[in-house]
């Protein structure tokens, strides 16, 4: 199998680097254990080293037109402009419709941070979940209306397609790649022999407050709401009433604002919440499940699963090994 790791004009250095580092780590560590071996190759467009956002060279393996088959393709984050915002991708018009290629035959492709922008350009998030870091959230959605750009949400896979929150996110984009091609026994080899961390890091992403307060003040006191009811069940319904809104008015800006549903806005707080509280103690998950509004546990749990990617359970052990 072969991984491409792609290095485009303006990209992050770091993220470049360590994701052909880990990829090449996990090559190591699962040699002897996993039944389905890979290839890590870098490429850029040409094959020709590029500049990155630091304005530092980085040599590459080959050029796109020399890899007709690939099981998996990343995009590191590239660096912002001094507007802050992703540089523009009209330049990589071919790089977009060779992944457009890869993808039709089969090939994963992945985004990590400000790369998703890319796989817009290719039209690969058309209708598609996907998610971007919080503070490019709203220019991602100005420059492709057409996606489904879900708020807060640290990585998204849809019909082969993934994306990846924040310029960190390429850590564990590379592991989900990993456990896609290789399996789970793989990815977990290959993070303890990275030494990183392999419990999920949570259900939704990081974002400030502040962020919060100036963009959407509706979300602020929606989540304080939520977030203040306790063993209380607040359904969209109640909630929208709280917000003196109609439901479908709160719907409506909730989907703009943030691409989520009700619920699953509600839901994903409750769980927030959930994760803290198994962080920070040892109360019976029944009692933390009451206390965040859910009576029936196996709800909770399920919901839990759902959104955060493990039982609740195994999220208090990853975080106590964590501490």
């Amino acid at each position: 199998m072969k991984i491409v790791v792609l290095a485009a004009e303006g990209c992050l250095p770091s993220a470049f680097v360590g994701l052909v580092d880990v990829l090449t780590l996990a090559q190591w560590a699962t040699a002897d254990r996993s039944a389905r071996a890979f290839e890590v190759l870098s490429a850029s467009i040409d094959g020709a080293a590029i500049t990155d956002g630091r304005g530092g060279r980085i040599e590459v393996d080959r050029g796109l037109s020399e890899i007709e088959v690939c099981d998996a393709v990343i995009i590191p984050g590239f660096l912002p402009d001094s507007t802050r915002r992703p540089p523009s991708m009209a330049g990589l018009a071919p790089a977009a419709a060779w992944l457009r290629s890869r993808h039709a035959c089969g090939t994963l492709v992945c985004g990590s941070c400000s790369g998703v922008f890319l796989l817009a350009e290719a039209g690969l998030l058309n209708s598609r979940r996907c998610t971007t870091t919080w503070w490019l959230h709203d220019e991602f959605k100005r420059r492709y209306p057409r996606t489904r750009s879900i708020w807060a949400s640290p990585l998204i896979e849809e019909d082969r397609v993934v994306s990846a929150g924040g310029p960190l996110s390429w850590i564990d984009l590379a592991l989900h790649v990993v456990q896609r091609l290789c399996g789970s026994e793989a990815a977990r080899l290959a993070a303890d022999f990275a030494v990183i961390d392999t419990a999920p890091s949570s259900g939704a992403a990081y974002m400030p407050i502040g962020y919060l307060t100036r963009t959407g003040p509706l979300l602020t006191e929606a989540e304080r709401i939520v977030r203040h009811a306790g063993p209380e069940w607040i359904g969209a319904g109640e909630l929208a009433r709280r917000l003196a809104l109609s439901e479908r008015t709160f719907h409506r800006r909730l989907k703009d604002a943030t691409g989520e549903s009700p619920k699953r806005f509600i839901d994903r707080v409750r769980m927030e919440m959930a994760r803290t509280l198994l962080e920070s103690g040892s109360q019976p998950i029944k009692d933390i499940s009451l206390s965040v509004g859910y009576e029936d546990e196996s709800s909770f749990r399920r919901t839990f699963k759902r959104l955060v990617g493990t039982t609740p359970a195994a999220y208090r052990d990853a975080a106590r090994r964590r501490s």
